[in-house]
């Protein structure tokens, strides 16, 4: 099998922490490295989820690298749904091994610049969480953009409006002055909206299908998508929470369950009210040329499906 190339940067969060077990456990993936960030918690936290998700994991192969700890120019925003500490109630292992002492940012700009020379494949970067740390190696070293395959990212809200504003997704509010570089920053980029996540909702009957797999890494993703619940059913139509970021590992392994179109996306930077909003131009009004394939809509039943069958991989508890 030849294996993606990829790497995650992340927040965890909740939804971080479940795209992390998955695509851990897929062996169609080659994970180079997780770069940390700040953003549904505090950097602090962010890296201690990390660190405890790859113990849960047995990955101990996969390095972590500690990245920013504020967007490049506004205040912190944290998230509302992941608890104060980012995963909820439920119990991960402490870990026994410590985060990288190579900055993301750095971590970034060696293996994008290998990648641009020619010394090893491109991959296919997965920002799950603000794209500080990715913005900054590309306004740091430009050349690097060269080295990326293509960039795979949840983030974004178009007619569905916003999670954490009136206008705006949470990961690009946070930091859009870095959105925006990522945005215009020449590489192929599929954006995975809340028009598409919206649709993907950890139902009380799918969460239950996880349980059911009895191994100790399906119930703490049974009991993060319990607290995650939204009571929003008036938005969802069910209650649950939306699955936001695994949906980006599911494209990847399977693309034919999710539709979209290309079009030029612009993120809001000035106003405060409709701060981190992204625009797409998807008629050519603005003369742009499209930057972007934005994904509006996914087979939900088959993604969580496949949920289910990656996390029974996990060994299974004892009886």
């Amino acid at each position: 099998m030849t294996q993606l190339p990829i790497i995650i940067d992340t927040d965890p969060g909740i939804d971080d922490a479940v795209a992390l077990l998955m695509a851990l456990t897929s062996p169609e993936f080659d994970v180079i490295g997780l770069s940390v960030v700040a953003g549904n918690v505090s950097f602090e936290h962010t890296l201690a989820n990390t660190l405890k998700v790859r113990e849960l994991t047995g990955r101990p192969d996969v390095p972590i690298y500690p990245g920013c700890d504020r967007p490049l120019l506004r205040e912190p925003v944290y998230g509302l749904f992941s608890g104060a500490g980012g995963l909820g109630k439920a119990a991960l292992p402490e870990p026994t091994l410590s985060a990288e002492t190579e900055h993301a940012v750095d971590f970034l700009v060696r293996v994008l610049g290998e990648a641009a020379a020619g010394h090893r494949p491109k991959p296919t970067l997965c920002p799950i969480g603000p794209l500080t740390n990715i913005a900054l190696a590309i306004a740091h070293s430009p050349e690097v953009v060269a080295g990326i395959d293509r960039i795979v990212l949840m983030g974004g809200a178009f007619a569905d409006l916003g999670n954490r504003s009136i206008a705006a997704e949470f990961n690009i509010l946070v930091d859009p002055h870095a959105a925006q570089i990522v945005m215009a920053c020449g590489a192929p980029i599929v954006m995975l909206p809340l028009d598409l996540t919206h649709k993907a909702i950890a139902t009380f009957e799918r969460i239950d299908a996880i349980r059911a797999l009895n191994n100790p890494v399906a119930s703490v993703v049974a009991d993060l998508l319990t607290f995650w619940d939204r009571r929003d059913v008036d938005r969802f139509q069910t209650r649950g929470g939306p699955l936001h970021d695994p949906t980006v590992f599911s494209y990847l392994l399977n693309p034919e369950w999710f539709s979209g179109r290309e079009g030029f996306v612009a993120v809001e930077v000035a106003s405060e009210l409709s701060m981190g909003h992204t625009v797409v131009d998807w008629w050519g009004q603005t003369d742009q040329p499209p930057n972007a394939l934005v994904l509006t809509d996914i087979d939900a039943d088959a993604f969580f499906d496949d949920l289910c069958r990656r996390l029974a991989r996990y060994v299974k508890s004892a009886p």
